[in-house]
């Protein structure tokens, strides 16, 4: 069984560890305690609570295909005559987007505001992670 401490599920979450301790307290998020004592919560329960937390973001009412939104503060824009190059940081996500110069004019993105960055993709490659912040995912008997 993976589990994970608070902080990582943290980081996961794109959130602080008091978020995460808060939403334990609350009881929206289970968790147990191991064998040093520390809170740790289950793999599957973390992918559930993440999947809850992405469930209509952002209270959306339109019909859309596309399932994956960041939400994000537009970080750069760069334009030429015919594209535009803009940069969204979504938590701890960088997303770059090539648009139409007149797509990002009329949304008016400048350095600063707002945006959301809406992935349809047919093809999205995943790789196993190779667990390179602190021990994240530990297998517990």
């Amino acid at each position: 069984m993976t589990v994970f401490r608070i902080g990582e599920a943290a980081e996961l979450l794109a959130v602080s560890a008091d978020t995460v301790r808060r939403w334990i307290d609350a009881g929206r998020l289970s968790a147990a305690r191991d064998e040093h004592d520390h809170r740790v919560i289950d793999g599957a329960d973390l992918a559930a609570f993440a999947r809850s937390l992405g469930a209509e973001p952002d209270g959306r009412t339109d019909a859309s295909s596309a399932r994956n939104r960041l939400h994000g503060i537009v970080t750069a824009v760069v334009k030429d005559r015919v594209m535009a190059q803009v940069d969204i940081q979504a938590g701890p996500f960088r997303v770059v987007s090539l648009m139409s110069r007149e797509a990002a004019d009329e949304l008016d993105l400048e350095v600063g505001s707002l945006a959301v960055a809406v992935i349809k993709s047919t093809t999205v490659v995943v790789e196993r992670s190779t667990r390179a912040v602190g021990s994240r995912g530990r297998t517990g008997s």
